[in-house]
């Protein structure tokens, strides 16, 4: 048996929990029938989560070789010659495009194919992320998705190791790895936003204006009164320190007007603010405005680097809530369902985070009423996404 190396090799860490065997290449043939039998990819491929196929489709696209895949019989062969360490950097490639998670960097993730798009969705951070869809292995893996039962295989895995441990997975980078994903927006999605907008514009909602405009008063005064407006909605905490490094975070984002995404990630560090899922709220409020549909697709790189977790989401919807009803009421309100299939595209929140936001109105961002008004705005696009969860657990039963 191969030894067991580290899943991540640039881990040094001898109790790294995550371990796969050695990569072993046999050379056989010569001339132009020389090639290269993978004994142990099947082995390599289940510490990994993933069909022994992909890496191997990978070796062939990243090499410029032929090969193949005999499932049955757990053959796997590279055309040509090539030595273990070539193909183990070359794995250490896919590994890092396809298995680990680009916001936690820990290989604890299942492929979820919507369409034609791959996205990657992690069990330790809870964070759903983009593929690498512009490689040629992600046209094969649309076309051959992985079996159902991989992902028990997965969680069985994730229990023995876990056992085996005795950890839980506690914890991120500070600056997490992120995968570029503007380009996989699809004609199909944009219908969809074309068919929500129709169904928002014949909603019949008796909307109040916004008794104060906070985006036409930037005084210094009033950008005052909007934090502490946001304390008394307890999303600051009850210790006073922690109330006042987000306050200090709001205040600059109002004070900078337009700042950067980097500019935002830095001051959000020196804060000690970023990965708390707190400052999603506030960055949601403070950094966009009634421009907020076409604004989110821009700032997408920074909300990735904010939203990492479950409880990330449910802030980010906080922050929407708080940025429709009380700041731009008046011109958002109808736009709701268009805001939300904005969020929707970038694949940051999981389909039951909205859903379970648009159940009941709720108190804890917004006065009741608010929140009434802003879900009923919504409802067109909660039944959709709630027609397409159906939709999927039917294929998947099939």
């Amino acid at each position: 048996m191969a030894a067991a190396i580290n899943v991540r090799r640039d881990v040094k860490d001898s109790y790294y929990r995550y371990k796969m065997p050695r990569l072993i290449a046999k050379v056989e043939g010569r001339g132009n029938g020389i090639k290269t039998v993978i004994p142990n990819m099947a082995e390599i491929a289940r510490a990994l989560s993933r069909p022994p196929s992909y890496p191997t489709k990978f070796f062939g696209f990243e090499l410029g070789a032929q090969v193949k895949c005999d499932d049955k019989n757990e053959r796997y062969i590279v055309n040509g010659e090539h030595d273990a360490e070539k193909l183990q950097s070359t794995l250490d490639g896919f590994i890092s495009k396809f298995v680990l998670c680009p916001s936690c960097q820990n290989p604890e993730t299942d492929f979820v194919i919507k369409g034609d798009v791959i996205h990657m969705d992690c069990k330790a951070c809870g964070a759903r992320n983009l593929g690498d869809n512009r490689h040629k292995l992600a046209a094969f893996i649309v076309k051959n998705p992985p079996a159902s039962e991989s992902k028990k295989q997965r969680k069985q895995r994730k229990a023995a190791t876990a056992q085996a441990n005795g950890t839980n997975e506690d914890g991120m980078p500070d600056s997490p790895v992120q995968e570029d994903g503007d380009d996989v927006a699809g004609s199909d999605d944009d219908l969809i936003t074309q068919r929500i907008n129709k169904e928002a514009a014949g909603l019949k909602l008796e909307s109040k204006l916004a008794q104060e405009d906070w985006s036409e008063d930037t005084s210094e005064r009033a950008v005052a009164e909007r934090l502490r407006e946001l304390t008394v909605d307890g999303i600051m905490g009850d210790d006073d320190d922690d109330a006042n490094k987000y306050e200090q975070f709001g205040v600059w984002l109002e004070e900078q007007g337009d700042p950067s995404d980097q500019d935002i990630i830095a001051k959000a560090e020196e804060l000690g603010v970023l990965g708390k899922y707190k400052a999603c709220q506030v960055l949601i409020q403070c950094v966009f405005d009634d421009n907020v549909a076409v604004q989110i697709p821009k700032r997408e790189k920074l909300l990735r680097k904010f939203v990492t977790g479950e409880k990330h989401q449910k802030a980010v919807l906080g922050g929407i809530e708080r940025l429709v009803g009380l700041e731009h009421k008046d011109k958002l309100l109808k736009k709701v369902p268009t805001i939300l299939m904005k969020l929707y595209e970038t694949e940051l929140l999981e389909d039951d985070v909205y859903l379970k936001w648009g159940e009941k109105p709720s108190k804890r961002y917004v006065d009741k009423e608010v929140s009434k008004e802003v879900k009923k705005a919504a409802k067109p696009f909660l039944e959709w996404v709630a027609n397409a969860e159906e939709e999927s657990s039917e294929e998947e039963s099939d």
